[in-house]
């Protein structure tokens, strides 16, 4: 397993800024994931929950480009409907999960609504095991984006004064995992080849560069690239969409 140095990975972010978004419906389907750590027995998981943080830079022309780190907090599993805890997976206490997404695409604005839609292949998806005990991040899985779409609403009444609910995105990428990715992620084999993202837009203002957070989760599924539907609700899961570049660090105390 190749060892991948996060601020190597924080630098290549700041490099690749880029932006994308899409809401598409897929099933909650399972796998097994294989802990790192021995003192974790393998489980069963549908879905992956968590945060991103995002730079986006939105051009006078209409264009926009994203780069988006993502930082997994939970597994879920029974159908989407129950969340497990760090001592049961290992997630936050063990090791760390995270993934950084490019892309680039169009935006519009009509009454105070912003609309974005990406370009197919314009950018890629990276998804690291971040190891605790050694500070160090390993491959899992590469992807490129394949549709996507998100929509900015101030307006909306759940947007509030705080901002924290404005807007959602959905998106799909291919997946692929390495060889360490099918050392962690060991059933189905071979495993589902796409991802579907989908998730939360805090208020943010669609000019110049500007940064942005939310929330955003992550479901697979074999369904093939070409038959990815047309964007529709944003129910699903997700990683990917809006951008951004950022170093990280994280809490390597158990939760």
């Amino acid at each position: 397993m190749n060892a991948v140095s996060k601020t190597m990975i924080a630098a290549s972010l700041a490099a690749a800024s880029m932006f994308s978004t899409a809401a598409i419906a897929a099933p909650f389907n399972e796998f097994t994931v294989d802990p790192i750590n021995g003192n974790y027995a393998n489980f069963v998981a549908d879905k992956i929950t968590g945060n991103y943080t995002e730079q986006a830079t939105f051009n006078p022309d209409g264009t926009f480009n994203v780069s988006l780190l993502w930082t997994a907090g939970q597994f879920v599993g029974n159908g989407g409907n129950t969340a497990y805890e760090a001592r049961r997976t290992g997630l936050g206490a063990a090791y760390g999960l995270y993934a950084t997404y490019t892309a680039s695409g169009n935006y519009s604005m009509t009454d105070g609504v912003t609309n974005f839609n990406f370009s197919a292949g314009s950018g890629n998806l990276n998804l690291f095991l971040e190891d605790y005990s050694t500070e160090t991040s390993t491959l899992l899985a590469t992807g490129n984006p394949v549709s996507g779409y998100g929509q900015l609403d101030p307006n909306l009444p759940t947007c509030g004064d705080d901002g924290i609910n404005c807007g959602s995105f959905g998106a799909s990428s291919t997946f692929t995992l390495t060889g360490a990715g099918s050392s962690f992620f060991v059933a189905p084999n071979p495993f589902y080849m796409m991802s579907f993202q989908s998730g939360q837009l805090n208020n943010f203002t669609p000019s110049g560069t500007t940064t942005i957070n939310g929330s955003l989760d992550v479901v697979f599924s074999t369904l093939p690239e070409a038959e990815v539907p047309e964007p529709a609700s944003v129910g699903l899961l997700g990683l990917g969409m809006l951008g951004l570049y950022a170093a990280r660090r994280r809490n390597k105390k158990a939760a």
